[in-house]
């Protein structure tokens, strides 16, 4: 039963995507809301708990979402900044995920210096 259970969450997290890229297509604020809602947070600490009980686990994976949505917010400060710049859409995207991956290694290497994370 468990794989099916896995399936479930599978489809359910794709699904969301889906449903927030085809409304992007029609209004890009309102794709931009679903896509901000902490939505995939929320399902992953519903699913923390109910798979362990365990509510030291889940406020310990709280408290890492909420220091690892800063270094994420790179990404979306650096993205449109290049394209308004006219660079292309793969070589923006390129340099974003890249210094969106500096800024989480060096935002965890900081937090496990501080055992914060």
């Amino acid at each position: 039963m468990a794989w099916l259970e896995w399936l479930g969450k599978g489809v359910l997290s794709g699904a969301i995507v889906v449903i927030a890229s085809e409304i992007a297509k029609k209004s890009s604020i309102f794709g931009a809301l679903i896509v901000s809602l902490p939505i995939v947070s929320i399902l992953s600490l519903f699913w923390l708990y109910n798979d362990t009980k365990d509510t030291s686990k889940v406020a310990d994976f709280a408290e890492g979402i909420l220091w690892l949505v800063i270094p994420a917010i790179s990404l979306f400060v650096i993205l449109p900044y290049l394209l308004r710049r006219d660079w292309g859409f793969e070589a923006a995207m390129t340099v974003g995920i890249l210094v969106t991956i500096l800024a989480y290694s060096a935002s965890v290497y900081v937090f496990t210096q501080f055992n914060s994370v």
